[in-house]
């Protein structure tokens, strides 16, 4: 079967369809709406490990789990393992997570200057010594996972090298956005590179396939053409949290049915209420902005519901551009 249960080390999972850790998105509104709709495990954004050293609040309100989420994974950055090993020790002491995931994928450059992210995927060297302070430093307590890139350009196919050293040094999953560096979030996803890391890997740790997912059907085939072990939704989720139900559908039954507008919208004010709890009125409103706009897509009307919605400041704004239009 394509939809199965999965296992990160020792952590057992119902199912194979996962929601990445998304800049900027994966807040536990978000994830809290994302387990709602069936996602089988969440990922927080990208955590710094230095701002985590310094007792950064904003870093801990990234960390918290949501009230639904049975197991989830916080994603952490850095470049120098003392500091990656300590950041998982707080991530440990602060929010009891069930797995720590090592990012070693962003192409931001301002992430990369640091020795972080994408820079780890093209110095396996460092990249293993850091998995293997993290590992050490969890001790048991969790499961460590990393999630890299093809490499750094065309030139410079890393994947494999960045796999290994991970593995050698105790991760417990891999997940392989299928594009490089240079690419950043264009281009196409080679997916023939993580069935090549599925064979590589060879069943000793769990392998998860990201890039291009924005269907089911798109999930459908990663899983199909490559034997990965789970597949990993962002941006086909932002707006869309509908995609994992429907996701799960086409995988066990052949089919899925569409989600009505009004259930959209349903879903961001349930998101905007959450966010509202976490923070405040205005911050919320402000950063839901670009949700509502998400979530408005290919509604009837949706274009000047979007125009809208980049004013809004207040909850009862959101209301009164939504509530007459459905």
């Amino acid at each position: 079967m394509l939809y199965h249960p999965v296992k990160i080390g020792s952590v057992s999972l119902d199912g194979n369809v996962f929601l990445a850790p998304v800049a900027g998105y994966s807040d536990r509104s978000f994830r809290s709406i994302c387990v709602r709709c069936g996602a089988s495990f969440t990922y927080t954004e990208m955590v710094s490990a230095e701002a985590l050293t310094r007792g950064n609040l904003k870093t801990e309100i990234l960390m918290r789990r949501a009230e639904n989420e049975r197991n989830y994974s916080v994603q952490i950055f850095g470049g120098i393992p003392e500091t990656m090993a300590r950041a998982a020790e707080l991530v440990l002491e602060k929010n009891v997570c069930e797995c720590i995931d090592i990012n070693c994928g962003c192409p931001v450059p301002k992430i990369i200057k640091t020795g972080a992210g994408s820079a780890l995927t093209r110095d396996p060297e460092r990249l293993g010594k850091i998995v293997a302070a993290v590992v050490r430093a969890v001790g048991g307590r969790a499961a460590v996972s990393v999630k890299i890139r093809s490499g750094w350009d065309e030139e410079h196919i890393t994947f494999k090298e960045a796999a290994l050293a991970a593995l050698e040094n105790g991760a417990d999953a891999i997940t392989l956005h299928a594009r490089t560096r240079a690419q950043g979030y264009e281009g196409k996803a080679d997916w023939e590179k993580v069935k090549t890391l599925v064979d590589l890997v060879n069943g000793k740790a769990a392998v998860f396939g990201s890039g291009d997912l924005f269907s089911p059907e798109d999930a459908k085939a990663m899983l199909e053409q490559t034997g990965c072990d789970g597949v990993m939704f962002a941006r086909g989720a932002m707006g869309n949290p509908f995609i994992f139900s429907k996701t799960i559908s086409l995988l066990k039954n052949g089919s899925y049915d569409e989600v009505s507008p009004s259930a959209r919208i349903k879903a961001a004010f349930e998101e905007l209420e959450m966010l509202v709890a976490d923070t405040n009125e205005k911050s919320a409103c402000l950063e839901m902005r670009k949700r509502f706009c998400a979530y408005s897509k290919g509604i009837p009307g949706g274009a000047a519901l979007r125009e809208k919605t980049v004013h809004a400041e207040t909850i009862a704004d959101y209301h009164a551009i939504f509530d007459e239009a459905l």
